[in-house]
C-alpha cells in the first residue's frame, strides 16, 4: 500500500498525481462561478436589439392547419406575435409557449386552408419586429405515421436499397472467374466508386447541414459524424486484424473481411440516402413512380459489384453457409436504407441528418483506406494503366446510374 501511494505522487512533490491534475480544473471552476455570480464585471449594459436566430426544423401539413416546429437558434430569448400566410394573417397556437429561449423549439399549429399542389409563403413576426421565413413548394398532406406508413417506408427501402444491392452480387461468378490481373482493377473500381459516394454523401449532409441550427454544430457535425466513424471504424480493423492474425486467417476470410467491410460503407451511405428519400417523401416532395424506383435499382446495383469485387479467392454462391454469408453482406449494405426511410419520414431532424451523413462519408473513407493496396500490381504500384481505368470506370458509372435518380 505504501508503495503505491508512493508511486501516485510526482518524483518531488507531496501530492499525487491525481490531485494536481485536478487543480486547475478546480480553480477554472471557481473562476467561472465568481464571474457568474457578480454578474459579468466591466461588460457594461448591453446595446442594441436582441439577437435572433430561428430555424424551421419540420412542416407538417394536415386538413385545415400547418405545423412548424422552430428552434431558437440564437442567443437571446424570441417571442413570436404573429404569423401571415401568402401575406394574410392566420390565427395559430404554440405548444411550448410563444417564447422559446436559447436552444429552446416549439411547435406552432396554424390555422389555415391550404389547397393541395399550392405554393405558400409563411412569415413569423417576432414581438421586436423581427420575422422567420417559411415556404412551402408544393402542399401535400403529410402522411400519418401508421403501421401501413411505416410498412410503406420498409417496401421503399427493400426496393432501392436491399433488392439492388442483392442483384449487383450475382457478378461474383464473373468475379471469381476473371483473369488475376483484372482483380486489380475490380478493386480500383470499387475505389472510385466509393469515392464518389463519399462526395456525395458528404455534398448532402452539407446541405442539409446548412439548415440545421448553428449552435447544435451545421456544417462541423458532418465532419465530426466522418472523424468519429473513421476513428471507431480504424479502431475495429486494428482489433479484428490482430484477432485474425493470431487465428492464422487465410486469404479467403481476408477477402471476406474486405468485403464486409465495403457493406459497411455502404450501408451507412445507404442510411443516409433512405434518411433523404424518407423526409422528401413525408413532405410532398418525393413522387414514389416507377421511373424512380427502377433509377435506384440500377444505381445502387453497382453496389453490389464493389462489394463481390474482392471475394474472387473468398466465399462463393454455393454452400449454406457460404450463401449466407452473401445473405449477410447483401443485408448489411442494403437494409439500412429502410430504417433511413423510417427516421426521414417519421421524425426528420437536420443535425441528426447532417450527422448520419458525416458517419457515412467516414465509413467509406476508412473502406478506401483499408481495401486501396489490393489495387497494387507486381510492380507494387497503386496507380497503373488498370487500376487508372478501373477508377474511371466506378466513378463513371455511378455518375451516370446517379443521373437516374433525383429525391
Amino acid at each position: 500500500m505504501e508503495a503505491a501511494a508512493q508511486a501516485e505522487r510526482a518524483p518531488g512533490g507531496r501530492l499525487p498525481a491525481w490531485l494536481l491534475g485536478l487543480i486547475p480544473l478546480a480553480l477554472i471552476g471557481a473562476a467561472i462561478g465568481a464571474f457568474a455570480l457578480l454578474g459579468g464585471p466591466g461588460l457594461g449594459e448591453r446595446t442594441g436589439p436582441p439577437v435572433e436566430e430561428v430555424v424551421v426544423e419540420r412542416t407538417t401539413l394536415r386538413p385545415g392547419e400547418i405545423e412548424l416546429t422552430l428552434r431558437n437558434d440564437g442567443p437571446d430569448p424570441v417571442e413570436f406575435a404573429q404569423v401571415a400566410v401568402n401575406d394574410a394573417y392566420a390565427s395559430f397556437t404554440a405548444s411550448d409557449g410563444t417564447e422559446v429561449g436559447r436552444l429552446g423549439s416549439t411547435t406552432l399549429t396554424i390555422a389555415y386552408p391550404w389547397i393541395e399542389g399550392e405554393a405558400y409563403e409563411i412569415f413569423i413576426l417576432t414581438s421586436s419586429g423581427g420575422t422567420v421565413d417559411a415556404s412551402i413548394p408544393v402542399a401535400t398532406e403529410t402522411p400519418e405515421a401508421d403501421l401501413s406508413f411505416y410498412g410503406l417506408m420498409a417496401l421503399l427501402g427493400i426496393y432501392v436499397g436491399v433488392i439492388p444491392v442483392s442483384l449487383g452480387m450475382l457478378w461474383l461468378p464473373f468475379v471469381r472467374r476473371v483473369d488475376a490481373r483484372w482483380i486489380g482493377a475490380l478493386i480500383a473500381f470499387t475505389v472510385g466508386l466509393l469515392a464518389l459516394l463519399a462526395i456525395d454523401a458528404a455534398l448532402e449532409g452539407l446541405d442539409i447541414a446548412a439548415a440545421a441550427p448553428g449552435a447544435f454544430g451545421g456544417a462541423a457535425l458532418v465532419f465530426a459524424g466522418a472523424l468519429v466513424a473513421y476513428l471507431l471504424l480504424a479502431g475495429v480493423d486494428a482489433y479484428l486484424a490482430r484477432r485474425r492474425a493470431n487465428a492464422g486467417g487465410s486469404a479467403a476470410q481476408g477477402g471476406l473481411y474486405m468485403a464486409l467491410l465495403v457493406a459497411i460503407g455502404i450501408g451507412l451511405h445507404n442510411l443516409g440516402e433512405g434518411l433523404a428519400i424518407g423526409s422528401s417523401y413525408a413532405t410532398g416532395a418525393l413522387a414514389l413512380g416507377a421511373f424512380l424506383v427502377v433509377g435506384f435499382a440500377i444505381h445502387n446495383t453497382t453496389e453490389g459489384l464493389a462489394i463481390v469485387a474482392p471475394l474472387r479467392d473468398g466465399v462463393g454462391p454455393t454452400g449454406g453457409t457460404r450463401f449466407g454469408h452473401l445473405a449477410v453482406l447483401g443485408l448489411i449494405a442494403g437494409a439500412p436504407a429502410i430504417l433511413g426511410a423510417w427516421i426521414g419520414a417519421a421524425a426528420f431532424n437536420p443535425s441528426l441528418a447532417a450527422l448520419l451523413f458525416g458517419v457515412g462519408v467516414g465509413a467509406i473513407v476508412r473502406v478506401i483506406v483499408q481495401i486501396a493496396p489490393a489495387m497494387r500490381n507486381d510492380e507494387g504500384r497503386i496507380l497503373h494503366p488498370l487500376s487508372v481505368a478501373g477508377l474511371l470506370a466506378g466513378i463513371a458509372l455511378l455518375y451516370v446510374t446517379g443521373l437516374l435518380v433525383s429525391v
